[in-house]
């Protein structure tokens, strides 16, 4: 659950009034020193947020106008810093102009902390107009989405995020060589890492880009995660998405969608390819796994309902191919390694629940037979399971859904309840 955020103004009409003594009138430095004075006050009440932070450190080196340049450089360092360090969250590090670009931060702003930091300090005169860019921005991205935020949040575009397929195809290209020739492995071996970090990198930018607006495809509820949860959440999902496409978790010609007979996984040239980058996702992202199969889950509901907005239908052969992804996903969950059986088990009986409530009776036969394969094993699941979905008729009557309101009650409880890892026949080896 989302906590609230304490702040160091008493009210919206103080912060306005602040924000006022700042940028009304440009020449006017008495109300500014009441401005830098009352944030002075707020920052000995609480920790301030690095907009704050930032506007004391340039109000002060505004105010005073030192005729050396190191004041000022360090305002300017202060800002790009603070704004670009906690970003640099993914596995590997990723260049201050990338992140820069990402949240609008001007590039030459970036330049001259670049210069400050590195090179010779830059004029005077220079450090003194990126101190007032620096107060604009500050403006446009600070104050007045915080003095507005519902009308900001609704009309304020997302940062641009590049589009993860073409690291996805340069991925598979890769494999596809090694997976047909095991002796050039080691050769690709630098290729295919280097293709891995460039998703871990895509995997940070996504983050920066989540907005909260646009909710979660998947089951998890929003309103129960916090803030990085729900940006780690929201990266992982465009990332699931673009692996749903065709032509990448599942080949995008039908004569390769060949499936194994003897388990419900994907097609052995499909889990061969894709694995590794799927591991090493998850690797890095405990929470993969989930959103993996949730997103499958969430768009069959979708497909079944025909209510998907990509417009185009999937093919039987198609959904198959996602749902023994599916069972891939769960299974993985399961051996990689856990504190405790029940944590182990929680995947899969959220996904058949979300199988039975989500899509119901009538369940198109990829989807039944994932549900059964997820219940394999435990024999009363899969007698609940099969009263649950009995074909639909055309008229139910009150008797009718009163039984199998009881039979989904019935199943769902026998889940949480009484579950125990099936012994799964049709495994296949796996390793997360």
């Amino acid at each position: 659950m989302r906590l609230p955020k304490r702040v160091p103004w008493s009210s919206l009409s103080e912060f306005e009034q602040v924000c006022s003594w700042i940028y009304q009138d440009e020449n006017d430095l008495e109300s500014k020193s009441l401005a830098l004075n009352r944030l002075a006050a707020w920052k000995a009440t609480c920790a301030l947020p690095h907009a704050l932070e930032s506007t004391i450190s340039l109000l002060s080196v505004i105010l005073q106008d030192k005729l050396s340049p190191t004041s000022y450089s360090s305002a300017v360092i202060r800002l790009v810093n603070g704004f670009v360090d906690p970003l640099q969250s993914g596995v590997y590090a990723r260049s201050i102009a990338s992140i820069a670009s990402q949240i609008g931060l001007p590039a030459w702003l970036v330049e001259v902390r670049h210069a400050a930091t590195h090179e010779d300090l830059p004029s005077l005169e220079l450090l003194r107009e990126a101190a007032r860019q620096s107060m604009a921005w500050l403006l446009q991205n600070y104050f007045l989405p915080t003095l507005t935020p519902t009308t900001n949040m609704s009309t304020i575009e997302a940062p641009p995020l590049r589009p993860v397929s073409p690291i996805l195809a340069q991925y598979k290209t890769l494999l596809k060589i090694t997976t047909r020739d095991a002796s050039v492995h080691t050769q690709y071996k630098h290729e295919i890492n280097a293709v891995l970090r460039e998703l871990e990198r895509w995997l940070s930018e996504a983050k920066v880009s989540a907005n909260p607006l646009s909710g979660l495809n998947s089951q998890q509820d929003p309103s129960q995660l916090g803030e990085e949860e729900f940006k780690e959440y929201w990266s992982l999902e465009q990332l699931c998405e673009a692996l749903m496409e065709p032509g990448a978790i599942v080949p995008l010609a039908k004569a390769k969608r060949i499936f194994p007979s003897d388990t419900f996984l994907p097609t052995e040239s499909a889990v061969a390819i894709w694995t590794p980058l799927l591991q090493h996702v998850q690797s890095f992202h405990p929470d993969f796994l989930t959103v993996l199969s949730g997103s499958i889950t969430s768009s069959l509901y979708l497909q079944h309902r025909g209510v998907d907005e990509g417009g185009a239908r999937w093919d039987a052969s198609f959904i198959n191919s996602l749902s023994r992804w599916v069972y891939w996903a769960v299974s993985c969950a399961e051996d990689a390694p856990k504190e405790g059986n029940e944590a182990s088990n929680q995947l899969r009986k959220d996904t058949i629940i979300a199988l039975v409530t989500g899509i119901g009776p009538s369940l198109h036969q990829p989807n039944r037979d994932l549900a059964e394969a997820l219940c394999e094993g435990d024999e009363n699941l899969l007698g609940l399971l099969s009263l649950s979905l009995e074909p639909s008729q055309e008229t139910w009557s009150e008797e009718a859904m009163l039984t199998m309101e009881n039979r989904l009650q019935s199943l769902a409880t026998n889940l949480s309840t009484n579950f125990e890892r099936p012994n799964r026949g049709r495994s296949a080896d796996r390793q997360v």
